[in-house]
Order: structure tokens, then C-alpha cells, then sequence
């Protein structure tokens, strides 16, 4: 069974990543039989350099860290059986934003 994982990121300032999300998550030995890094999304904002908050008189008008988020992207190959253990560990995480069911290629051939 393959699983497509979407996790949050975070960036810096920079636009440097700031985090390790696929690190938080660790299935148990064996549920895991592989894995493909798909693609990084920066943040739309990142590097915006003026204040959104310019002239409205808002407190939090530094306070553009809601900006500094992305997302990256795996697939994992999972050994038979053992999907609802990788599936209840992506949900403790707490770093998957979205996680799907793909086709296996060698069914789609």
C-alpha cells in the first residue's frame, strides 16, 4: 500500500527551512518499507519584506509569522497489514496536514 503524507513546514525569515516534520513522525520498525520525497512548497509570503499591517494601528503589526509556513510532500511505501499503525501514527504527529490512498504503479499498468 502507498500513502501520499503532506506535513507542514516551517520556514525562517530567510526562507531557510526552520523544521524537520517527517522527522515527528516514527512508525514502528517494518511498517515502512520505503519512501520518495515528492516537493517542498515555500510560503507564498515568504520574503515579503513590508508591513502587511502598515497604518492600521494593529499591535501585532511585526507579527507575520503565519507566513512561514509550507508544505512538504512523501510517499511511503507501507508493508501489507500494517497500514493502520502507519495511519494512527501520521495522526499523532500532529505535523500531517493531509494524507491519502495512492494507486500502487504496478496496478495502474
Amino acid at each position: 500500500m502507498r500513502y501520499k503524507v503532506t506535513f507542514r513546514k516551517r520556514f525562517n525569515a530567510q526562507g531557510d527551512p526552520a523544521d524537520d516534520p517527517k522527522s515527528l513522525v516514527s512508525p514502528p520498525d517494518g511498517v515502512v518499507e520505503d519512501e520518495e520525497f515528492v516537493e517542498i512548497i515555500e510560503p507564498a509570503g515568504l520574503g515579503v519584506a513590508e508591513d502587511l499591517n502598515e497604518g492600521s494601528g494593529s499591535q501585532e503589526s511585526n507579527d507575520n509569522g503565519f507566513l512561514a509556513l509550507g508544505t512538504e510532500t512523501w510517499v511511503y511505501d507501507i508493508a501489507e497489514g500494517r497500514e493502520k499503525e502507519f495511519t494512527d501514527t501520521l495522526v499523532e504527529s500532529r505535523v500531517v496536514l493531509d494524507f491519502e490512498e495512492v494507486p500502487d504503479e504496478s496496478l495502474t499498468t
